[in-house]
């Protein structure tokens, strides 16, 4: 299987990594140091069940991947790119299964203008992040990821399904994928920028009571908007909160993907996220109080972490 993935920071640096050991990986990225180190090292995987090292091809080029073709293209860049990426590949989708593993809202609504005949979206529970070039961390590692179609068969699917089970990628293919979705981005939506404005600082998620009641009041408010929405939870979106509140789960160094943009000074996915539930939520007439103030506050934040990268030296 031809695989290309579009965006190999954090959890496309795992996925690329994984599935290489099983298809034709090619990884295409705009961080070009990235991707030099990749070429000429290898891609250092180190964390969970490291440190590995895998090889694959590896472009920052779009246009040298022209005349290449695949069978599945994975979408694994920041939400707001999506569309960019796409357009910038062009020809290199052509006939592709187009996936999007990507977190928030309106990421498969951009594959399906392409003309492709499939596109797909999922979830993935894995984690990991970005520590430079040629580096990452795998986080966490052996949850499932859910697949299932937006547009075309679910057959279509079923060996890309194979193919990540076989990468040690435990992988369902799921007729309807917006029950995983939904519950997934309820999660993010709410763990998300939490984790960023308290500085990636894990444990004060847990440990801080207010920080709870905030949590559970965005849940709520967040679930309200799904329902409104017509959304249905293939599984409890914050499952997985509850259970390190009980003691069932240990407390991971995890505080989610924006906290890590937060702190180099990059974009983060609070417009895909918390966003989408704050302007659905004044659309729909649903009162979403917690979640416009964590929204505003991360705006604030993340204009604030940009201006702190460009005095340190950094990029805005």
């Amino acid at each position: 299987m031809r695989i290309l993935i579009i965006g190999c920071g954090a959890i496309g640096g795992v996925l690329a990594a994984a599935l290489s050991a099983i298809a034709d990986v090619t990884g295409f990225d705009t961080n070009r140091d990235h991707v030099a180190a990749i070429r000429e090292n290898g891609l250092l995987v180190t964390g969970m069940g490291g440190p590995a090292t895998a090889r694959f091809a590896v472009t920052d080029e779009a246009a040298s991947l022209a005349t290449s073709r695949f069978d599945v293209a994975v979408f694994l860049v920041k939400s707001g790119a999506t569309g960019a990426a796409a357009a910038a590949l062009g020809p290199a989708l052509e006939g592709a299964v187009l996936l999007t593993l990507q977190n928030g809202m309106g990421n498969a609504e951009a594959l399906e203008r392409l003309p492709n005949p499939v596109v797909a979206r999922g979830v993935t529970m894995n984690a990991g992040r970005y520590l430079g070039p040629g580096r990452i961390e795998r986080l966490i590692h052996g949850q499932p990821t859910w697949l299932g179609p937006v547009r075309g068969p679910v057959a279509a699917l079923r060996p890309l399904g194979e193919a990540f089970a076989a990468a040690g990628l435990p992988a369902e293919v799921i007729p309807d994928p917006m029950g995983a979705v939904w519950a997934k981005f309820v999660f993010n939506a709410v763990m998300n920028p939490v984790g960023a404005l308290l500085l990636g600082v894990n444990a004060a998620r847990y440990e801080v009571a207010a920080v709870r009641d905030l949590i559970d009041e965005m849940a709520a408010e967040c679930t309200a908007v799904v329902s409104a929405l017509g959304g249905r939870f293939a599984f409890d979106p914050m499952g997985f909160v509850h259970k390190v509140r009980a003691g069932g789960l240990p407390l991971s160094r995890h505080a989610g993907s924006m906290a890590l943009d937060i702190a180099r000074g990059a974009p983060t996915e609070i417009e895909e996220l918390t966003g989408y539930v704050v302007r659905e939520g004044e659309r729909l007439g649903v009162p979403v109080p917690a979640c416009r103030t964590v929204y505003r506050l991360v705006k604030g934040l993340e204009l604030a972490a940009r201006h702190r990268a460009a005095e340190a030296g950094g990029t805005a």
